[in-house]
């Protein structure tokens, strides 16, 4: 049986190191079981946090009774600030983590990000330290990417034309960290987003079964 939760969504604003960033707060009725911050595809191609693959985080996240934040980087819709390659943008990704941590104490943070927003977020973890790293298409060779914990989470597409699968296998293998690929799906997951949602969820309903 499928279980709907009930969420109540929100815009939110808070600061970050180069001015007020905005985002989008989803915040279940009941009290949620954890915290996760979204992080969205490259500015410069126009990555927003309304991006199908963050929505589709986000809403794997909210069924799994987690209080949810999606935002935009700087120099994105509200968000004050410009572009600065990955540098300012983790200082916005732990800005916006450290926002949900006051806003919900002595929970269990996720970090997740796709593509662009997967390389900033295993930047920010390196001074967070969440509880799960969760990283879809993550910008391999495209930027320099950082050694992650075992228990990150990555998932990719072999089709993948943005980030080629042999990088992110070649990225992952000296960490002996897995990788789950989606056959036939590429960068943007299209006609693939439910699924990805299937495995996001059924990874963490595994894990706290454990």
């Amino acid at each position: 049986m499928v279980v709907q939760r009930m969420t109540a969504q929100r815009k939110v604003t808070f600061q970050g190191s180069a001015g007020i960033l905005e985002g989008v707060l989803h915040s279940p009725n009941d009290n949620p079981d954890a915290i996760a911050v979204v992080a969205h595809p490259l500015p410069t191609m126009g990555g927003t946090m309304d991006n199908k693959v963050v929505t589709t985080l986000t809403r794997s996240f909210v069924e799994l009774n987690y209080a949810v934040l999606r935002f935009n980087f700087r120099g994105i819709g509200a968000s004050v600030g410009e572009y600065d390659e990955g540098r300012g943008e983790t200082e916005d990704a732990i800005a916006a983590a450290n926002f949900l941590k006051e806003t919900y104490p002595d929970l269990p943070l996720i970090c997740a990000g796709f593509s662009f927003g997967g390389y900033v977020q295993s930047l920010a973890a390196t001074e967070l330290n969440p509880d799960k790293l969760v990283l879809i298409a993550p910008a391999v060779g495209r930027f320099a990417m950082p050694d992650v914990p075992e228990n990150t989470l990555v998932v990719h597409g072999d089709v993948d034309d943005v980030v080629p699968l042999d990088e992110v296998l070649s990225w992952a293998r000296p960490m002996q960290l897995p990788v789950i690929v989606f056959t036939g799906a590429e960068h943007y997951f299209h006609g693939r987003l439910t699924q990805l949602k299937q495995i996001v969820m059924q990874h963490f309903k595994a894990q706290t079964n454990e």
